[in-house]
C-alpha cells in the first residue's frame, strides 16, 4: 500500500510539472504571436520566452500549428468558464442581452481570442488561411444559435423574424462594436463596461422587443424572413 502511494504521489508531481510547463509555454505563445504576428514567431522564440529547450516544445506538440492549437482550446476553455462565473455570480445576466454583455467583457480580456474572432491578418497571417479561425467562429454561432432557438420557443425574444435573420442580426452588432471601436476618434472612447453595455442594449432593442407578426408595423420585418 505504501509503494503505491508513493507510485501515486509521483506521478501527480510529474503531471503537475508537465501542466505547469505546458501553460509557460501557452502563455510564451500568446504573447508572441500577439507581438510579432502568427508568420514571424518562431518556435525558438516560445522556447526562449518560456524558458524551456526548444526540444521540449516539440515533446508536447510537434508542430507550431498545433500549438496553437492547443493555445485556443485553452482559450476557449477558459472564456467559457468566466462567462460561467459571470452569470452564476449575477442570475439577472441569464438573458440574451445579460449573456452578450458577460461575453463581450469577458472576450476584451482575451487578446489572442478576440484576434481568431475577428480575424486580425496582422496576427494570424498564414493561420487564418487554415482551419483554426473559420471553426472558432463556426462554433461560436452554433453555441448562439441553440441559444436563441431556445429563447424563441419560450417567446423571450422576437418571433417575427426567421431564426438565421436573428443569428445574422445579433452576429453583426456584437462584432460591429468591437470593429468600430478603434476606429472612433477619442472624444468616443468608451470603457469596457460601457462598450458592453451598448451591445447589450442594442440587442435589447432590437430583439427582445417581441411583437405579434401580425402587426402592420412589422410589415417590412417580413421580407427578411
Amino acid at each position: 500500500m505504501g509503494d503505491n502511494n508513493v507510485h501515486e504521489t509521483s506521478r501527480l508531481r510529474t503531471h503537475a510539472r508537465k501542466t505547469e510547463r505546458e501553460d509557460r509555454i501557452l502563455d510564451a505563445t500568446a504573447a508572441l504571436i500577439l507581438r510579432y504576428g502568427y508568420n514571424k514567431m518562431t518556435v525558438d522564440d516560445i522556447a526562449a520566452k518560456a524558458g524551456v529547450a526548444k526540444g521540449t516544445i516539440y515533446l508536447h506538440w510537434d508542430t507550431k500549428e498545433k500549438l496553437v492549437g492547443a493555445l485556443l482550446k485553452r482559450e476557449k476553455q477558459e472564456l467559457a468558464n468566466d462567462v460561467r462565473q459571470r452569470l452564476v455570480a449575477d442570475p439577472a445576466t441569464g438573458t440574451l442581452t445579460g449573456l452578450l454583455k458577460v461575453t463581450a467583457l469577458a472576450l476584451m480580456h482575451r487578446p489572442f481570442l478576440k484576434a481568431i474572432l475577428f480575424q486580425d491578418m496582422e496576427v494570424l497571417g498564414k493561420l487564418a488561411q487554415r482551419e483554426h479561425a473559420n471553426d472558432a467562429y463556426l462554433e461560436n454561432l452554433a453555441s448562439f444559435t441553440t441559444y436563441l432557438e431556445f429563447l424563441r420557443e419560450n417567446g423571450l425574444v422576437r418571433t417575427d423574424l426567421s431564426l438565421q435573420t436573428e443569428v445574422y442580426m445579433m452576429s453583426a452588432i456584437f462584432m460591429g462594436f468591437f470593429v468600430v471601436s478603434p476606429l472612433m476618434p477619442p472624444e468616443f472612447a468608451r470603457s469596457d463596461e460601457e462598450l458592453a453595455e451598448m451591445i447589450a442594449e442594442t440587442v435589447h432593442c432590437t430583439l427582445e422587443s417581441n411583437r405579434p407578426s401580425g402587426d402592420d408595423e412589422n410589415s417590412g420585418s417580413r421580407r427578411f424572413q
